[in-house]
């Protein structure tokens, strides 16, 4: 089946019943499961027996978005989980278990995570280098040198919106030995999928693109078959799973991803087009651009006519004060700390996603005080250019 095809129907209508198969996934609260003989829950249990023993190992609602992701994503198993940042710190723990304790990741990344790397993951040891993901030598000095057990990456950055060249940083990546894991959160898996590219552990913030509705907290990991396992036995551990009303919710909006993806990709390109001649703009960071730093990279790795769905751009000389102005003068666009819902959101890096990283590490990233980050929604993108509008003309 095609892409638009697999997200409406993968992981449904499974046939656990004698007469009647619900057509959609039932939401599933049990905690506890039984079966007809101790001998078939002790078999289960020790992993001879693929089958359902308590909610912290797997139950029914989440099995069935788990089933959603690892096909949408080309790969070999998934894991849901209860936050994008709970997904991301499994995948690393599970990518780092039996690897040196050293990592080589992008300096382009969500603040929460250059915060995991250096607050949560450096006190146990494990060591963060960061590099600039665009510059493959300086990546393959970056392995080469620091001999990593993983490398980190975004499929497209946070705020900045860069394209590294994921094949050839996975080529290097496995040359030494290390666990490719790329956060596709931005791209989905309509605009490229990592797993085809070399990575070995793909992450998402299910909160945005897949669930889609601003009413969902969670986060996914996909893996191949190298590191599905360790992943699902840290899960069972931890315990960080998702719970069944969020995956369903989760699912049900990945039915409506292709339509909506779509439609956010050619408003972000009209909207990009239209900020890029206003003359309050400085400068537009947008994946469609011609003249994108990245543009021969995105041409090869990204689905035809799809740039996805995020703009970022700097106000003409505007401080801290004038950007809060003009969130505050938005009437329809949510000036909101998230991204991927159907409405459009406008993000202040300074203030929300990046607040923690120091303020010269932001210069250095190219990230401003004048820069804000647009999530694009389905609305006319003709109410969102003239909110936009105004706000940057002063109401």
């Amino acid at each position: 089946m095609k892409f638009e095809s697999q997200v409406v129907h993968a992981g449904d209508r499974k046939r656990n019943f004698p007469a009647a198969v619900p057509s959609t996934t039932p939401i599933n609260l049990g905690t506890t499961f039984f079966h007809e003989s101790a001998d078939t829950l002790d078999r289960i249990f020790g992993h001879e027996l693929e089958g359902l023993s308590y909610a912290r190992y797997s139950s029914p609602t989440n099995e069935a978005l788990e089933e959603l992701t690892t096909v949408i994503e080309h790969g070999h198993g998934s894991l849901a989980c209860a936050s994008g940042m709970a997904a991301l710190q499994i995948a690393f723990q599970a990518a780092l278990t039996d690897r040196p304790k050293r990592v080589v990741a992008s300096s382009a990344i969500y603040g929460a995570t250059i915060k995991m790397l250096d607050q949560v993951l450096a006190p146990l040891g494990v060591e963060t280098r960061y590099i600039d993901a665009c510059d493959l030598a300086a990546v393959e000095r970056a392995i080469t040198e620091h001999e990593p057990g993983v490398v980190f990456l975004e499929s497209i950055s946070n705020p900045l919106l860069r394209v590294a060249e994921i094949d050839k940083v996975g080529t290097l990546a496995h040359k030494a030995g290390a666990c490719f894991l790329v956060d596709s959160t931005f791209a989905t898996p309509m605009l490229l999928k990592p797993l085809e590219l070399g990575a070995n552990i793909v992450v998402h913030s299910a909160t945005k693109y897949l669930a889609g509705h601003g009413d969902v907290l969670g986060g996914i990991v996909v893996s191949d078959a190298d590191h599905h396992e360790t992943v699902r036995t840290l899960s069972r551990i931890v315990g960080p799973v998702l719970g069944p009303f969020e995956s369903y919710l989760t699912m049900r909006g990945i039915k409506t991803l292709a339509v909506r993806f779509e439609r956010q990709c050619a408003n972000a390109c009209k909207l990009a087009s239209w900020l890029s001649t206003h003359p309050a703009v400085e400068r537009v960071h947008y994946p469609g651009d011609p003249n994108h730093p990245d543009a021969a990279t995105i041409r090869r790795l990204f689905a035809a006519n799809l740039f996805g769905a995020m703009v970022s751009f700097e106000i003409q000389g505007a401080d801290r004060a004038a950007v809060m102005r003009f969130l505050d003068r938005l009437k329809m666009i949510v000036p909101g700390t998230s991204l991927g819902d159907v409405h459009s959101l406008v993000l202040y890096p300074v203030m929300a996603s990046h607040r923690d990283v120091a303020p010269k590490m932001r210069e250095r990233l190219g990230i401003r005080e004048n820069l804000v980050r647009v999530s694009v929604g389905i609305e006319a993108v003709e109410d969102v250019i003239a909110d936009l509008d105004q706000a940057l003309q002063g109401g």
